[in-house]
């Protein structure tokens, strides 16, 4: 079955208000419209977008919890008390951990870190480890990125003696955990921005306001200062690897974060750039994050066990850390492999058991492993243009752990709650969730869940869109435009890298399948005058396709610079494409 054909949408375009920011900002009108379509239409607005001064971190006390448990760390180091920090094992979860450990260090504070095993323990805060960490005199636990729906593990901390503070920015439920302080950007009666800060950004913050204590001023001791700086980059990592919205404040994360990683990286960090491929002098990217550091740290986690993570990001050693970066790059490739390999034999269960034509997209296997199905499950709605639940079999204990992705318009984890008499557990968010089942119950699962996209659908998924922003002639594209694109970086979620439409173009000469497997195509596309390359990625198999209405074309892309041999210049990445001079704008 071929990817599903996305549907084209173009932004609305404002004229009147990008031509008013260009001519405030001597701006280009192409940036100009981006700016609007963001919704930032002030020349204010534009400048704070664009610029993203260090003052547009919001102080920490104004974060709900953090002055009364940023007063009882500093009370429980100074005590000399023993302290925990349990963070999760994903990128958020370890970069958050890290914080609070490199800050106990120059407190010179008792503190050691706990990560639970993904596979053996799985999300969040479990029982077994506030009992063991209670009886080996822990008396203090700090959780990141978890504990906010953790009742009754928290209570079971608090009634062995050790006291507990919360810091955490998922969904809350009804009843919060009885911890004696809770840290969280969405508590009741909160005026902070909700839904922004990721769990490292939340450590962060608790991390500033021990620092102004312990240096009895708002403005942090030399010391405090350069550890806040290696935090902000720390910070960055994990904002953008739980894909945070790039606005506001975190606009100021990342952005500072990476300049700091590229001025002055922490150790671990550095050696991770080394094995990522990334070049001393090179300008680092949100996008960097993502897809080369976010894998790498993710990867551990994953397959084996995340302290490798923390150690890394703690430790002051070089080689230490080129050891632990060797490692995660081993574990990163095997991780590739095991991924392109389950989301094959997923996408073959889809076709081979009858699954293609099922609303929504339910597959089992007891040789999948736990740690890669949330992946596969995004491949899977990429592919298939379906919401998606895969299912990693433990045929010793009769259970699945599952992983799900889901369309825009069917928010996953009430598909998850509709079902729910059929499952262990589940919890997760619109897009994405978690969830155990007993494998007997598979078979209902996928019924229930497939009733349920069908009832919210009438009957099938919506077409996946692919959002341009802007038609643009190819004459337009100059090194002065992709420098004035950069101005809008860091790019993410919320403000997503822009990604334009050039219709009524004339393919030059013959399409080139390229790479392994021929999988890739590179051509030339002429406009007027204008000639220029174009390459599209795992589109080998389209070449027909591209071909079928006499070589003209309409491309969807986001333009970069091509330097090759000393020479520089300027080529489309192809995201899409619709034969014929036709884009089929909807």
């Amino acid at each position: 079955m071929p990817a599903v054909r996305k549907r084209w949408t173009l932004t609305p375009q404002d004229t009147q208000a990008a031509n008013y920011l260009a001519s405030q900002l001597r701006l280009s009108p192409v940036v100009a419209q981006l700016l609007v379509n963001r919704r930032v239409t002030t020349a204010d607005a534009a400048r704070q977008f664009l610029d993203c001064p260090m003052t547009g971190l919001l102080p920490p006390h104004l974060l709900p919890g953090v002055p009364a448990a940023a007063a009882a760390i500093l009370a429980a180091v100074q005590a000399g008390r023993r302290i925990c920090v349990y963070g999760d094992y994903d990128v958020d979860g370890t970069t958050g951990t890290a914080i609070l450990i490199r800050l106990f260090a120059i407190l010179k504070a008792k503190a050691e870190f706990y990560v639970p095993n993904r596979v053996e323990e799985g999300y969040g805060v479990n029982r077994a480890a506030v009992q063991s960490l209670a009886n080996s005199g822990v008396e203090l636990l700090i959780t990141v990125d978890c504990g906010i729906t953790a009742v009754e593990e928290v209570a079971e901390a608090r009634r062995l003696g050790v006291a507990v503070i919360v810091t955490d920015h998922h969904e809350m439920k009804p009843t919060l955990p009885a911890a004696d302080h809770i840290v969280h950007p969405g508590l009741p009666g909160s005026e902070y921005p909700p839904n922004r800060l990721s769990g490292a950004g939340v450590a962060f913050k608790l991390a500033w306001a021990v620092a102004q204590l312990a240096s009895n001023n708002e403005k942090v001791a030399p010391p405090f200062r350069e550890f806040l700086l290696d935090s902000l980059a720390l910070a960055a990592l994990g904002l953008v690897a739980d894909v945070m919205p790039l606005r506001e404040e975190n606009r100021v994360f990342v952005k500072h974060g990476l300049e700091r990683t590229m001025k002055k990286p922490i150790v671990g960090i550095k050696a991770l750039l080394a094995e990522a491929g990334v070049e001393d002098d090179a300008t680092l990217k949100a996008e960097d994050i993502a897809f080369k550091l976010g894998p790498r740290l993710n990867a551990a986690g994953r397959l084996e066990c995340a302290r490798l993570v923390v150690d890394l990001l703690t430790t002051a050693n070089p080689v230490n850390a080129r050891t632990t970066a060797e490692y995660l790059e081993k574990l990163n490739k095997d991780r590739q492999s095991r991924e392109r390999k389950i989301t094959q034999q997923a996408k073959d269960a889809v076709e081979d058991l009858g699954y293609a034509g099922d609303p929504g997209l339910v597959v089992a296997s007891s040789d999948w492993h736990p740690g890669i199905i949330g992946i596969v499950a995004s491949r899977l709605v990429d592919h298939f243009g379906k919401p998606a639940l895969v299912i990693a079999v433990n045929d010793a204990t009769g259970t699945g752990s599952g992983s799900g992705r889901s369309v825009g318009g069917l928010p996953l984890h009430s598909a998850l709650e509709a079902c729910g008499d059929c499952l262990l557990s589940h919890g997760g968010h619109a897009a994405a969730a978690g969830f155990k089942v007993l494998t007997p119950n598979i078979d209902e699962l996928r019924r229930k869940f497939n009733d349920y996209v069908r009832a919210n659908f009438d009957g099938q998924p919506p077409v996946p869109q692919l959002k341009l922003e802007v038609e643009v002639p190819l004459a337009a594209l100059t090194f002065g435009l992709l420098n004035d694109l950069d101005k809008l970086e860091p790019y993410g979620m919320e403000n997503a890298r822009p990604k334009f439409l050039a219709s009524g173009l004339k393919i030059e000469g013959t399409p080139r399948k390229m790479g392994v497997e021929e999988r890739h195509l590179s051509f030339r596309v002429r406009q007027g005058t204008t000639l220029m390359r174009a390459v599209a990625f795992g589109m080998g198999d389209r070449f027909d396709e591209l071909m079928s209405v006499g070589g003209t074309c309409c491309v969807a892309f986001t333009p970069k610079i091509n330097e090759f041999n000393g020479q520089r210049s300027i080529e489309l990445d192809v995201i899409d494409f619709r034969a014929g001079t036709d884009a089929e704008l909807s």
